[in-house]
């Protein structure tokens, strides 16, 4: 099990997960955060501090966002474990999941 990025991070990406995470494995698309689940370690650091509360260990993941979790890991198959998201930069593009989501304006 791992901690996953669900629907509220959509459009909004705070990443202050980014500066909680021990280990680097958060990763950013254009629209939503990742958290790559082979490298995460279960250490909850990156739940708190979500202002919208996107963030869910897998079995806690709302029934209505489990989708999230399949992103979560697919986005993750081309690219493997790079072992890092500080020098992977910024996905091309998000997770069907994600891009089929409405756009919400900020504010």
């Amino acid at each position: 099990m791992t901690y996953v990025i669900a629907q509220p991070c959509v459009d909004l990406k705070d990443k202050a997960c980014i500066d909680e995470c021990p280990v680097d494995c958060i990763y950013e698309g254009p629209r939503k955060m990742y958290i790559h689940p082979d490298e995460c370690v279960d250490c909850g650091a990156c739940e708190p501090v979500c202002p919208v509360e996107a963030i869910f260990y897998e079995d806690a993941l709302p029934t209505e966002w489990a989708g999230y979790a399949v992103a979560d890991r697919e986005i993750f198959v081309p690219l493997g474990s790079p072992a890092g998201a500080a020098s992977h930069g910024v996905f091309a593009e998000d997770h069907p999941t994600v891009e089929m989501e409405p756009v919400r304006e900020p504010g």
